[in-house]
């Protein structure tokens, strides 16, 4: 036999709100969230610029010896360059823009390269500026 209980007349019976607990359900929801996207973004804004700096230091090792004809009479320029060099200085230019993006740091590296890119592409190495940028991006190279 089941017992059914019936409240007396004129007392009101109410169930404890649950409003509390939602709340901080919401409220830890929305915290937690917050500490977990901000450790994600931090951890992604340097993520990798070290790396990629290196990266393009070894790939503008790779390109090989940059002719310098800033002292040579005649003809200046080089008539080609392989394609893997230039694909390399590709490399390294997009690396060490990445490495910059990534972290103000490598900025001055990034634009070294970027200016003996602008040289190498050219096939003008009796260009003086282009060639202060291969010795400094190197010079830059021997601190990572």
């Amino acid at each position: 036999m089941q017992q059914t209980l019936v409240p007396e007349a004129g007392v009101e019976t109410t169930e404890p709100s649950r409003r509390p607990q939602v709340l901080t359900a919401v409220a830890g929801f929305v915290i937690g969230g917050g500490v977990i996207g901000m450790l994600w973004a931090l951890s992604g804004v340097n993520a990798g610029a070290l790396e990629d700096a290196q990266d393009a230091c070894q790939a503008l090792a790779r390109v090989g010896t940059i002719p310098d004809t800033t002292d040579s009479p005649g003809d200046r320029t080089v008539a080609v360059m392989a394609p893997e060099v230039l694909h390399r200085m590709t490399a390294a230019r997009e690396l060490s823009a990445a490495a910059a993006a990534a972290n103000d740091t490598y900025r001055p590296l990034a634009e070294h390269i970027d200016g003996v890119s602008r040289m190498v592409f050219s096939l003008h190495f009796n260009d003086i500026s282009g060639q202060r940028h291969v010795a400094q991006a190197e010079q830059l190279c021997t601190q990572l």
